[in-house]
Order: structure tokens, then sequence, then C-alpha cells
């Protein structure tokens, strides 16, 4: 990245992109680690349930045909990849959302499973939306610049810490009054902290319509940003 001292250094931070090779990479790990292995394969176990499956394999088979065009040509794409890791991040939070409910829904008290899925629908939104608070806070305080100038590449904040704590706590709180099994409070709080990182991820797309709104400064910083690679300097790929 090139040093511009008239960009504001807050900017500078937030435009720190991967390369195109690396976002790729990206798609390609956490698509086979957090999405497939993670998120479809507890889909389709015991107690299979058909309504979850459906209700989950429609927008995991969708970001999946959506990442093709990364995975072909990430660098002509280099800026809607953005908008696809964000919404990708909402739907890996969405299926975790959805084995967490096949799970207390395969334990719970009949009668009540409307009751929680109307609070475990109302934790997750809550989760996305705290994500976007907390990633726009920490830009406009400066948070990204610091921990870059730290070499810390873990950029968490009060309310993205306190948004995922309480997630976690919440969902822990719904199994044990419904459930006393040890192994399920086990399950939800590794997909309950599984969410979080996830849910991080959604912030992209508020990166995507920042990159869009600041094109210049873009490409002052990355001239050759969206361009295809034979037209890159082969240096920088």
């Amino acid at each position: 990245m090139q040093k511009h001292q008239e960009i504001d250094g807050n900017i500078l931070s937030y435009l720190k992109f991967q390369t195109p090779k690396e976002n790729r990479g990206n798609i390609i790990i956490f698509f086979l680690i957090f999405l497939d292995l993670l998120g479809i394969l507890p889909l389709l176990s015991e107690p299979f349930s058909y309504g979850y499956f459906l209700a989950g394999i429609i927008p995991i088979i969708f970001i999946h045909l959506w990442a093709i065009i990364y995975i072909l040509d990430p660098y002509k794409y280099e800026h809607s990849y953005y908008l696809f890791f964000g919404v990708y991040g909402i739907i890996n939070t969405y299926v975790y959302f959805l084995l967490i409910q096949k799970l207390l829904d395969a334990h719970i008290l009949e009668g009540n499973h409307t009751v929680i899925f109307v609070i475990g629908s109302i934790l997750f939104l809550a989760l996305i939306i705290a994500m976007q608070f907390g990633n726009m806070k920490m830009f406009k305080t400066g948070t990204y610049k610091k921990l870059q100038e730290k070499g810390n590449n873990i950029q968490i904040s009060p309310i993205i810490a306190a948004s995922g704590i309480g997630y976690i706590i919440s969902q822990l709180i719904i199994t044990f009054i419904y459930d006393y099994s040890f192994r399920m409070l086990i399950y939800v709080f590794l997909f309950g902290l599984l969410s979080i990182l996830t849910a991080y991820f959604s912030t992209y797309v508020h990166r995507y319509f920042y990159i869009k709104k600041h094109k210049e400064i873009v490409k002052q910083v990355y001239p050759e940003f969206g361009l295809p690679k034979s037209k890159r300097n082969q240096k920088y790929l």
C-alpha cells in the first residue's frame, strides 16, 4: 500500500485490503471448514429435520454459486468480493442459528418451539446489528488504526465483545432452562462462539459500500484495485 499523508489515517486503516489471491484463499478455507464441515454436516445429522435442512440449504447453495466467480477471477471482482463476503458472514451465522434451534428443538418440551424460535431469531438479528455498530464505532474512534500500528490483527471492540458474550450467554440460558444436558450446553456454546466470528464477517457489507463511496481514495492507495490480472503489475499479484 502506498503512503499518502494527505489521506486520513483512519481511512487508510479501513482500506487495508488483502490481495485478490488471499481473498480466494479465504473463500476456500472458510467455506470448507465453517460452512460445509461445521454447517451442512450438522444439518444432515440426527435427529434430521427436513424443515431446518431446507431453511439452511437454500442460502448455502446460493452463496456457493455466488462464490464461483471469486474463485475463477478474484482480481476482476475484487470490489464486489466485500459485499459477497459480508453476505456470506450473515448466511453462515444464520446456519449456526438454525443448528442451535435444531438442537433445542430436539430436546425442549413440546409446545415451546415457537417461543424458542422467536427468541433465537431476535438474538440472531441483535448480534448482526451489534456487529455493524461495533465496526463503525471502531472505525470512527480510530481503533483499527491503533491495532494496526501495534501490529495487532485481533480486531475487538467493547461493543463487539459485549454483543458476542451476550449472545452466547443468552443461548446458554435458554439451553439451561429447557434442557439440562451438559453435552447440549457444549454444542450451543461452540456454535455461539463460531457465530461471533461469522457475524463479524457481515461487517464487510459496510466496507463494500464505503469503498464504493470513496473510489478515488481507493484508487490512490491501490491503483490496480479491481483490474483484471492481465492488467496488473505482476510484482504485486
